[in-house]
């Protein structure tokens, strides 16, 4: 991946320097399904091998039910900085972001709405994740709706090259821009209304499968806007695609579907308990939002098999 030429933004708190120091937030939420890509960890390697309540697990990582009070505690973490950061990692994630934003930004447009960002929290170990409680490093990336924040501990993406081998080499760094771009995507979600509508559904459903199957449908179409994202952005910029870029997105969606971790954690798949989707069904709705670059062709809820 090219990104000599992205847009920086400025919308990053890189609190990557404050050591993990402990803040406040809300208490456990048990609500909506998990909206990181990274919270598969968790629920793939620790939950289904050690029978742990992987609600218990995610914390933050899910969507949350907007309904208790929020516990708060002292903060005592010194404040981020802000703007776009100039180590190599900071600078490849700013750019990213600048793109995201201005492709989608002409994307609302076009349709007449107007489009807001998320902003990006950098941080490592742990970090005060706002209205969605701790943030930690074994969540993996996540999107916290009521914020509007996308959180994100950079070793994440040295996890998904050496423990998941979802990618190698120079392909990694699309495979981080792939990563994040899944988040905006659940941003793109949340600004559509299509979070709170699936929150209420999934408070309805009558059975934790209902739900988890309506969760793998938010995943899946946040998938496919992903690569919606990447279509937009090889056409505004032709260079931006390098050889093999594509083949590691398609192998770290493998990599950390829900069958290929359940398999590797316990030696058996559950589909009732996926929440994110199987490697094929990450594979094919990416693809989906690559190959026809519309937000139309993300509709998941209404597709007739996933």
């Amino acid at each position: 991946m090219r990104y000599d030429d992205f847009r920086r933004s400025d919308d990053i708190d890189d609190r990557r320097d404050d050591g993990g120091g402990m803040g406040g937030g809300m208490g456990l939420p048990i609500g909506g399904g998990g909206l990181g890509i990274g919270t598969i960890i968790v629920l793939g390697l620790i939950g289904y091998a050690f029978g742990i309540d992987p609600r218990i697990l995610i914390g933050g990582a899910e969507m949350l039910n907007h309904g208790g009070a929020p516990t708060q505690q002292a903060d005592r973490r010194s404040p981020g900085k802000s703007g776009a950061p100039k180590d190599e990692m900071g600078d490849m994630i700013s750019g990213v972001l600048g793109e995201i934003d201005d492709r989608w930004s002409e994307i609302f447009q076009a349709s007449g709405q107007s489009y807001t960002g998320p902003k990006i929290v950098l941080f490592r170990n742990s970090t005060n994740g706002g209205r969605c409680g701790m943030a930690q490093s074994a969540m993996g990336p996540f999107y916290c709706p009521p914020d509007r924040q996308i959180f994100l501990d950079t070793s994440f993406f040295r996890e998904v090259e050496t423990r998941f081998r979802g990618c190698s080499g120079s392909a990694c760094k699309f495979t981080a821009a792939y990563i994040i771009a899944h988040e905006a995507g659940h941003h793109i979600q949340n600004l559509l209304g299509i979070l709170p509508r699936v929150t209420r559904l999934q408070q309805q459903s009558g059975s934790k499968a209902e739900a988890n199957a309506l969760q793998v449908k938010v995943e899946l179409q946040a998938d496919c806007l992903s690569g919606v994202w990447v279509n937009r952005e090889a056409k505004k910029r032709p260079g931006f695609l390098e050889e093999g870029d594509i083949d590691s997105a398609l192998t770290t969606a493998s990599a950390i579907g829900d069958d290929t971790l359940q398999r590797q954690a316990t030696g058996r798949v559950v589909p009732d308990s996926f929440t994110h989707g199987s490697a094929a069904q990450r594979k094919r709705w990416f693809m989906v939002g690559y190959q026809q670059g519309t937000v139309q062709a993300c509709n998941t809820f209404g597709a007739n098999s996933l």
